[in-house]
Formats: structure tokens, sequence, C-alpha cells
């Protein structure tokens, strides 16, 4: 018998898995959106929804499912009022990016700026309450650029 990798081909050591409540339309969002590329669907009970799913996007994959209730309950953020997860996607181009997604439905949490970490970076809420922050690296900085760029913010006078 061979060895099985506990790692499978194409993965990375941590995925995000999102619960929808209409796991088909979010596939669809996010292909649409960001370019997300189904690897998998399975289907649930009785053929009705997705039980799980797998896409890829850019280098990950994220797992997607439609909200459950009962002895293995998983809720979407709708259901559960919020969510306390954000999404990251590093990008080439982030303003085409965060316009694309507000075009096809996210809501912005934070619009983009440059932020001083050296990303110029925004938030969006997507149609099914996960939230998406995005950047790009436009300035590359030590430790130490990073940590006098960070106190020079934190002391700034609240607007």
């Amino acid at each position: 018998m061979s060895r099985t990798d506990s790692l499978p081909d194409g993965y990375n050591t941590v995925t995000a898995y999102l619960v929808v409540k209409d796991a088909s339309a979010a596939l669809k969002f996010y292909r649409d959106a960001f370019g997300a590329e189904e690897l998998l669907r399975l289907p649930g009970p009785g053929g009705e929804g997705v039980l799980h799913s797998e896409m890829r996007i850019g280098n990950s994959v994220v797992m997607v499912a439609d909200e459950r209730v009962g002895s293995t309950s998983a809720r979407a953020p709708e259901s559960l009022g919020a969510t306390s997860v954000t999404l990251h996607l590093y990008v080439d181009d982030v303003d085409t990016l965060f316009h694309k997604a507000v075009a096809g439905g996210c809501k912005v949490a934070m619009p983009l700026y440059d932020a001083f970490w050296g990303d110029r970076y925004g938030k969006v809420t997507d149609p099914f309450g996960h939230e998406w922050s995005m950047s790009t690296r436009v300035k590359n900085m030590s430790n130490e650029e990073l940590g006098r760029a960070a106190d020079e913010y934190m002391n700034q006078p609240s607007a």
C-alpha cells in the first residue's frame, strides 16, 4: 500500500471553508467577482443544494457549502447576523478586482486606500455575508520600517 500525503496536491496548510445560504449562487458569484475556478461540487441530500464544493482563487482552494442545521450544524453569516472572519486576497491589480467585486454585488466595507504597511488595501462584504479584504503590495518594507509606520499611524490625532 502506498503512503498518502497528509496534504492533498494543490492545497495549502490552511484552507478557508465558507458556509452560505445558497452555495450554487455563491460559486457563480465568486467565479464572476474573483475569478474562482470550480474544482468540485457534491450535491446535498436528494440532489438539493451543495453538500460540499471546492474552488480555486489564485493559488488557494476555498471550500463552500450550504448552511445545515441539525447534528452537524453549519451556519451562514446571514443566520448569525455577522461574521468574525475576513478572507484576504493578494492580487496584481487591487483597483480592478475591488471595482469588479462591487459592480458584481459586494458592499464596500472599507474603501481602497494606500495603507501604512505598504499595500493598496480595501474591504468588501459579499452578498452572502462574508468579508473579503484585498490588496496589492506597492511598497516593500523592513520590519523596522513597518514598526515606525505603525507607530506613526497609531499616534495620529483622531479625525
